[in-house]
């Protein structure tokens, strides 16, 4: 019987568009056991409002009403399920300690907020976290990163690993600015004279694209110079996302893709995800929801149906006048409805498209993103983002069972430098003494070890230095 309703009712929509769609489609109007697509979006900046812009420490909970554009509320009245939280660093520090810093800030902000939130909010470090934390009804959040500034060659794989530990599921190598991975799509460096940069990507930026393929991770090619986006096109084996942009043949901007490029998208299994912002969208001063779905008309007829998703850069950019929010996501739905695309169709839009290229992405990966190795158990003396008194700690971790390990194999890595630690054997204590001062305040620490089966055991925690 609430088939037939709910096929009544939509029957109705498309016999009369007045009929509001939007109180059928993943809204609490309609039941969700029988319909309830997963909606997926892939850029926001909410973490960077969250966080005190002196102490970059987490400082307003999204699990309350806020005036940001998404929180936690916001999510659940506009049915957002997935949404991916970005780590945004510009390119604008003059130093390398203090981008990984920023990243961290963000990064620990948004454990905070998932221990703030245990019953509404959960962290998913992949698809099938995503998928058991949706059907758990809380909103899964997707840690990424905007900017790799981080990066550089001193660092870039092992900090890479530590971030892939913190579940950093997709990567844009720039804001725009260049970098040591490879040219942004201003073309020039983010110090103060704004130095020109040419060139795609660069050897390391290659080789980051081959590791994050082998991690299971998601190269993301919005905000790169087009020569960046070819190489990576040719590099990578694995699906891309472009994660928050529009299409430039509606809109001739230099964030947006081509026609050859939504093209080379498809052909690589990519999703291009539209973006809100209305200067990307329209020459109009305001933008309205039928500019963003004109974009979304404009990239399915070029890539098809299954290469489109939404990306909204929510809490980084003005929105359109009549979507200010996440809870009014429902307004898309209307739209597409409205222009005649079917249920399935709007399924696949709203969240569907990205859900395959992710697992589409660890099927590639070597490393099985399911299965976590069993012990030994690493027990780090600090806990996610713990605030320390010492520019100088003891970073110190306990093995359970360390009579499994092979002793040789024992690292300790601090934002992306390895060291060799020293280990007691009678407290079975994992250590390292930090003999130069640390400069900046985030820092993130793995204690890494194989056991004598081979499998590598690594634990990784973000911390604060308040000195």
């Amino acid at each position: 019987m609430e088939r037939f309703a709910y096929l009544l009712s939509f029957a109705l929509f498309l016999a009369f568009p007045g009929f509001s769609h939007v109180q059928l489609i993943h809204t609490k109007a309609v039941d969700y056991l029988f319909y309830e697509p997963t909606v997926v979006d892939t850029h926001n900046d909410t973490m960077m409002l969250a966080i005190d812009e002196s102490t970059w420490l987490p400082k307003i909970d999204i699990g309350e009403e806020t005036d940001f554009h998404l929180d936690i509320p916001k999510a659940k009245a506009g049915g957002l399920h997935v949404a991916f939280f970005a780590a945004y660093t510009s390119g604008f520090y003059d130093n390398n300690a203090r981008s990984i810093s920023r990243t961290l800030a963000l990064l620990n902000a948004l454990y905070w907020t998932e221990r703030n939130n245990p019953d509404t909010f959960k962290i998913a470090q992949n698809s099938a976290e995503i998928k058991q934390t949706v059907g758990e009804g809380k909103l899964a959040a997707v840690p990424t990163i905007e900017g790799a500034y981080s990066l550089e060659e001193h660092n870039a794989i092992e900090l890479l690993h530590q971030y892939n530990d913190l579940g950093v599921k997709a990567i844009g190598f720039n804001w725009n600015y260049s970098n040591a991975l490879g040219e942004g799509a201003d073309r020039v460096y983010g110090d103060p004279a704004k130095t020109p940069s040419n060139g795609g990507l660069t050897d390391l930026g290659a080789e980051v694209v081959k590791e994050m393929n082998r991690l299971g991770m998601v190269v993301d090619v919005s905000h790169m110079s087009r020569e960046t986006f070819w190489d990576v096109i040719q590099v990578s084996e694995a699906p891309i996302i472009a994660s928050h942009s529009g299409v430039y043949g509606l809109k001739q901007h230099q964030r947006n893709l081509t026609d050859d490029e939504m093209l080379a998208l498809k052909e690589n299994g990519g999703v291009l995800s539209i973006v809100f912002f209305p200067a990307f969208l329209t020459n109009n001063s305001t933008g309205y929801v039928s500019d963003i779905v004109d974009h979304i008309d404009y990239a399915v007829d070029i890539m098809g149906i299954d290469h489109v998703g939404i990306g909204s850069d929510f809490d980084g950019a003005p929105l359109p006048e009549d979507l200010q929010s996440a809870e009014d996501l429902p307004l898309i739905t209307d739209e597409l409805a409205h222009r005649g695309y079917s249920l399935e169709d709007i399924e696949k839009i709203l969240g569907g498209n990205i859900l395959r290229l992710l697992e589409e992405v660890e099927s590639i990966a070597d490393i099985n993103q399911e299965v976590k190795t069993a012990g030994p158990v690493i027990e780090p003396e600090y806990e996610m983002g713990e605030i320390i008194q010492t520019t100088t700690p003891v970073l110190q971790a306990k093995i359970e069972d360390y009579t499994e390990l092979d002793l040789e194999s024992i690292r300790i890595i601090v934002d992306g430098i390895p060291y060799v630690p020293s280990f007691d054997e009678e407290t079975a204590t994992l250590s390292l003494q930090l003999e130069e001062k640390l400069q900046e305040k985030f820092h993130v620490v793995t204690f890494e070890a194989a056991n004598k089966a081979g499998d590598t055991i690594r634990e990784t925690r973000i911390f604060y230095i308040n000195d």
